[in-house]
């Protein structure tokens, strides 16, 4: 007769329960806010938002503005260079001293002619030796140009590899930017996750609170036991002590997501108390989003991966540096055009002049032949790294799609879950109106779904995630 009036009871009070429980909402509507179209920022426009703001992508721009200076750099050296010298002196005696004696200049003859029409006063002075000082202070200028004709290769190889350094930069600027997309997507999955989380829980202690009351009034008319009660109350406390943390944690994964994609936090109050980022993001609907299949990723996909090019790069990049490294062993011809001035002897001159030179390092081959060795060395380190990390690459293709394909297994598997899940959840129902079940087994139904949608969750964050490195390993 008791079990009787239990499920009488039962049965009358918790029809707000039942519908409850098959009406929770598959997920929380987004808050109004200063975001994308839908009141909140979408995964694309966090995208954008970090890729210009981030610092990563920020120091990539600058390492290729700075790897075109350093081309345009090198590019300089297929020109004359052009220098201008100046310079002035006065010294405290003259550089240059010499002595005439007059004697050892002028002949018997002429002698005997020179004494005849000069006084003897001035033919005695002619006797004596002279003594003269010259370039005690002066002024010497010239411009001069030098057009390199050979170089041994070092130029050419050289604005070769400026280019290299440029299309090196480029490459790590996709990668930097693969690395932005990457983190983005796994704070806005794990945001869309928590509230997903979030939303769930709200659901359920609507039920629980529902739940409570129906036991209260059973208790009260006595066809319940006061344990029930207590269970309720005790999962009721259990699901307040998750969303305390829940909202926690969208607190930090929001302020992360916020300071890397370059959102400003709104202050909380005008004295500057803080600040917080009120932000909200666009969530998808979990329960109408496709699952796509997914094609293998062969193992000729390797030559579109960044990191590829940038083995092949390297090895590039060691092929110059050896051929640079011979070149500073060859000789070097230059010819070159000069106009110069200078007043050493008291007077202006003025002058041009045309040369070329000819630069042979003969005691630089001894440590160049070692050079050129080491350049050897690290050329074939840099192919064989090639081939070694595109193993690993194709390796790491097979790895990527088997994860994505897991991924997709999983959230399959935890969308049959939920279906079990509220199965087992109106069957436990059913059988406590009918007095046949306890409220433990009741509560335990309700955990099991609550946690079957969370792993739905899970899995479906992840999947997205998963498809992401998916996609940018495809070349995408």
């Amino acid at each position: 007769m008791k079990t009787f009036l239990i499920a009488i009871l039962t049965i009358a009070s918790l029809p707000l329960q039942a519908q409850q429980v098959e009406s929770l909402p598959p997920t929380r509507q987004a808050l109004p806010s200063f975001g994308g179209v839908g009141g909140g920022y979408s995964l694309r426009q966090l995208t954008d938002s970090a890729l210009k703001n981030n610092f990563a992508t920020r120091a990539a721009h600058h390492d290729i503005e700075a790897a075109h200076e350093q081309r345009r750099e090198a590019f300089t050296k297929y020109f004359p260079n052009v220098s201008a010298t100046a310079a002035t002196f006065n010294a405290n005696r003259g550089m240059a001293k010499m002595t005439l004696d007059p004697q050892t200049m002028i002949s018997p003859e002429l002698g005997a002619a020179l004494a005849q029409s000069f006084p003897p006063e001035a033919m005695a002075a002619l006797a004596a030796p002279m003594n003269m000082t010259m370039m005690k202070s002066g002024v010497i200028a010239s411009v001069t140009a030098m057009q390199p004709v050979f170089a041994g290769g070092q130029i050419v190889n050289g604005n070769r590899l400026a280019r290299v350094g440029e299309e090196v930069s480029e490459l790590q600027l996709q990668l930097a930017e693969q690395e932005v997309e990457r983190t983005v997507s796994q704070y806005y999955w794990q945001l869309v996750s928590l509230y997903e989380k979030l939303a769930t829980i709200d659901a359920v202690e609507a039920l629980l609170a529902d739940l409570h009351k129906d036991v209260e009034v059973a208790v009260r008319a006595g066809v319940a036991m006061r344990n029930d009660l207590l269970q309720v109350e005790l999962r009721q406390n259990e699901v307040e002590s998750q969303k305390v943390k829940l909202r926690n944690a969208i607190d930090i994964v929001k302020m992360t997501l916020g300071q890397y994609a370059g959102i400003e936090p709104s202050r909380l109050s005008p004295k500057g108390e803080g600040s917080r980022y009120s932000f909200e993001i666009d969530e998808p609907d979990l329960s109408q989003q496709d699952i796509p299949e997914l094609p293998p990723l062969g193992r000729e996909g390797v030559g579109l991966l960044p990191e590829y090019s940038l083995l092949q790069k390297q090895v590039e990049a060691a092929k110059l540096q050896k051929k640079m490294a011979v070149g500073k062993n060859l000789p070097s011809v230059a010819v070159g055009a000069g106009y110069n001035y200078h007043n050493l002897l008291d007077n202006d001159r003025t002058f041009a002049m045309v040369f070329a030179t000819l630069s042979v390092p003969i005691s630089d081959w001894w440590g160049g032949s070692h050079a050129v060795k080491h350049k050897k060395i690290e050329l074939q380190k840099a192919q064989e790294q090639l081939e070694d990390n595109a193993q690993l690459l194709g390796i790491r293709l097979q790895k990527t799609w088997n994860d994505a394909d897991e991924a997709r297994q999983l959230v399959e598997i935890a969308s049959r879950g939920i279906k079990q899940a509220e199965e087992n959840l109106r069957l436990n129902r059913d059988y406590y109106r009918a007095g046949t079940s306890t409220m433990s087994n009741l509560l335990e139904a309700q955990l099991l779904y609550q946690q079957a949608r969370d792993r739905h969750t899970e899995a479906y964050a992840d999947l997205q995630h998963k498809l992401l490195l998916y996609h940018q390993a495809g070349g995408e």
